[in-house]
């Protein structure tokens, strides 16, 4: 029986029961659509494809985290040969370790910052806990966060946190019941993969070397083999993924092949089973009984989902003088559209007690900035941070950095001759040309085109968390 004469069968079916149920005065409301609604098959199938549409950009903005960190944990551990100093891909289980600043040539990442060397470690936890070695930094700013593979940010080890004085660190799966020996930091995790991403600090201008041999100090290994300095961990290959190509439901099945090995959350669990409707549900994601209204409805949602993503920039994101931020990367709660668009093209994002990221893409005026124009950025002092702080311009379009003649990627708290007023003010010409003048020093290069720029503060001040620094203002001046 076709799809259409099932409905309408449904359809005489539920008409003759309407005919002979009692109908009351209080149902009869112009008010209540349901009510009046006829059980036509015309209406069931429009009720269908919008149910799969809206289960179907749900179960994407849900969804999206998971997918993205697989993604990830395929790329990052797939070791370029030669590898590029700016790579920090390592093979599972193994650290990975950038030994040169990012530049516009580093395609990894995006809206990678200029101010620190990257760590990038994919932990397969499947056996038994790892356990991080992180050498006494003297001080010097690093820190090593522990995404799940929800892209939840469950923990932070580093100068803010746990400090800069060597230490051990105990990664946990869940359901792990062993002990731990004495003098290592335990910390649980919520699935059995983690991706470890850190940043180590560099000073403009500083030499490399004394800091990849600070590098070789942290050390992964797991904890049957923690006091075997010469321990590697074995080659290890994850699994491929779905092959998307000419698919378009494609992000459906591969969201489908993660859940398998990354359980739903358990607070998660009623809004899962809503996805049942269109076919995604524990055992895999089922599309042979979708009718074609459904599934150009979840084509639909795959297109607009991202969008949802980025409105989460104005649903929950702060704005103040024309700059944009977020609180809250490492506490999404249910705000599933921000958790996607971080783990998006802000990937590996951290809260604000950690670095704040205020971001802006418009002029005072409220224009789009673009290279095509000349801004000048007035600082009226310097941001308030226990660490550091940088300025760093994107391009709109691939979020990347801005190739330029002077190969200046960011202006920050270590910019060489920065000309900075007796008051502390200070003014930084933003464009595309090599400007004139006084302030000629604290050029910032612009791209040709549309940009954006990313204000980093870490470890911000109390007046930057309040509120009460005021963010500088972005004018247009000929």
């Amino acid at each position: 029986m076709s799809v259409l004469r099932t409905l309408a069968a449904f359809s005489l079916a539920a008409s003759s029961i309407i005919a002979t149920a009692p109908f009351t005065a209080a149902q009869s409301t112009d008010e209540d659509e349901l009510l009046n609604l006829p059980t036509s098959a015309e209406n069931i199938a429009a009720g269908l494809e919008a149910d799969a549409y809206a289960s179907g950009l749900l179960a994407y903005v849900w969804g999206y985290p998971l997918v993205r960190m697989e993604r990830v944990a395929r790329t990052y551990s797939d070791v370029p040969d030669p590898k590029p100093a700016t790579s920090y891909r390592a093979p599972v289980n193994r650290i990975g370790w950038a030994t040169s600043l990012a530049t516009p040539d580093a395609k990894d990442m995006p809206t990678a910052n200029n101010d620190t060397l990257y760590l990038s470690a994919v932990v397969d936890l499947g056996k038994e806990p790892y356990i991080l070695h992180v050498p006494d930094t003297a001080d010097r700013y690093y820190v090593v966060d522990v995404f799940d593979m929800w892209q939840n940010l469950e923990h932070y080890i580093g100068r803010r946190t746990t400090g800069t004085e060597a230490g051990d660190f105990a990664l946990v799966p869940p359901g792990w019941e062993g002990a731990l020996p004495a003098g290592i930091t335990r910390l649980d995790v919520q699935t059995d993969k983690v991706w470890l991403w850190g940043r180590l600090r560099v000073s403009q201008g500083e030499p490399m070397e004394p800091l990849m041999k600070l590098q070789q100090g942290f050390t992964l290994r797991p904890l049957s083999q923690r006091d075997n300095k010469d321990f590697v961990a074995a080659p290890e290959t994850l699994p491929k993924m779905p092959d998307t190509a000419g698919d378009p439901l494609g992000f459906y099945k591969q969201l489908a092949f993660a859940l398998k090995s990354n359980a739903v959350p358990p607070q998660d669990a009623a809004l899962f089973g809503q996805f049942a409707r269109f076919g995604l549900t524990e055992q895999g994601f089922d599309d042979s009984k979708l009718t074609q209204p459904q599934r150009d409805a979840l084509i639909r949602a795959l297109k607009d989902g991202p969008k949802v993503a980025v409105s989460a920039l104005s649903s929950a994101g702060t704005e103040r003088n024309g700059w944009s931020w977020v609180r809250g990367l490492d506490d999404f709660g249910y705000m599933y559209p921000l958790r996607t668009l971080v783990a998006g093209p802000y990937l590996g994002g951290q809260g604000e007690k950690e670095a704040m990221y205020p971001l802006r893409s418009t002029d005072s005026k409220g224009e789009q900035l673009d290279g095509s124009k000349k801004y000048v950025i007035r600082f009226g002092k310097a941001p308030p941070v226990d660490a550091f702080w940088s300025l760093t311009v994107y391009n709109a379009a691939d979020k990347m950095l801005i190739e330029n003649p002077i190969q200046r990627y960011k202006l920050g708290a270590d910019t060489q001759g920065l000309k900075v007023n007796a008051d502390g003010s200070f003014e930084v010409p933003l464009q595309a040309s090599k400007p004139d003048g006084d302030n000629a020093a604290n050029w910032l290069p612009a791209p040709a085109g549309p940009f954006y720029i990313i204000l980093r503060l870490y470890q911000p001040k109390d007046e930057v968390l309040s509120g009460n620094y005021d963010l500088p203002q972005i004018d247009p001046f000929q």
